[in-house]
């Protein structure tokens, strides 16, 4: 199994977003900023439907854990993608297949998407835990709240969860590099 990482330059995702808000279909754009701003796992984002974003609080109950979430997305983020699927039926997928109807994409799909992006910004590591663990290590850069990451992640230790979004190989890498004897 690979080691992903999260996307940590705040320019390269920027630029990610405006390349893949001019394809086409905003498919590929929603996974990556819903991705980013929700810090869910793949096989849940890519359970959402429509109806889902029109909600101001999300209960869900987590694919792979089981357990019931409490979820509020980003106002502007959830009105942004809102906009880009306004003409769509509230009981459609979010993130929709091409191959058949109302089907959401497939988790591998999802890292095919994502791998090539990962190709195409020459970022190493990429697949579809990095959008999580990217929402994760923002979260922490911004609030430096470890306890409420490991909350909204369902982690039992803040020391796995600093682990998880690459805080701890960040700091590794400091110290290595200012390390001279």
């Amino acid at each position: 199994m690979n080691f992903v990482q999260p996307i940590r330059d705040p320019e390269v995702i920027s630029r990610i977003k405006k390349d893949l808000i001019q394809l086409p279909s905003p498919r590929n754009y929603i996974l990556f900023v819903a991705g980013i701003n929700t810090g869910l796992r793949i096989s849940d984002i890519l359970q959402l439907r429509i109806r889902d974003l029109k909600k101001k609080e999300l209960y869900m109950t987590e694919i792979k854990t089981g357990k019931q979430k409490t979820f509020e997305m980003n106002p502007t983020v959830r009105r942004e993608l809102l906009s880009l699927v306004e003409a769509r039926d509230e009981d459609e997928f979010l993130i929709v297949s091409r191959q058949g109807i109302n089907k959401p994409i497939t988790r591998n799909m999802a890292y095919k998407i994502l791998r090539s992006l990962g190709e195409r910004y020459k970022l190493q590591g990429i697949g579809t835990h990095s959008l999580r663990k990217t929402y994760g290590y923002f979260f922490y850069k911004q609030t430096g709240d470890i306890a409420m990451l490991q909350k909204i992640f369902n982690h039992s230790d803040p020391a796995f969860t600093l682990r998880y979004i690459g805080i701890v190989q960040d700091t590794i890498n400091a110290a290595t590099r200012s390390f001279r004897v």
